[in-house]
């Protein structure tokens, strides 16, 4: 090898370190988007839980204030 090919690189290396750096500034920025979109779905999913909890206490005091219905009396097939 002489001085010159180690002091210049050559247009092939130059283009393969640019795909591999654009490689990777692509993967980090796609890495980062996943992680955007995982904490948008937990915050979502914690406010949906939210609501459902919400809404489940909320029948079950509307349940314990209604009076209890009686239990229907059932006719013999003789009594008729």
């Amino acid at each position: 090898m002489s001085a010159r090919n180690q002091a210049e690189p050559s247009p092939d290396s130059i283009a393969r370190f640019n795909r591999r750096r654009l490689a990777a500034e692509e993967g980090a920025r796609a890495l980062a988007d996943v992680e955007r979109q995982a904490i948008d779905v937990r915050k979502n999913m914690a406010r949906l839980r939210e609501l459902r909890e919400t809404k489940e206490a909320a029948d079950a005091i509307l349940r314990a204030s209604l009076p209890v219905p009686s239990p229907k009396k059932r006719r013999s097939k003789l009594a008729r």
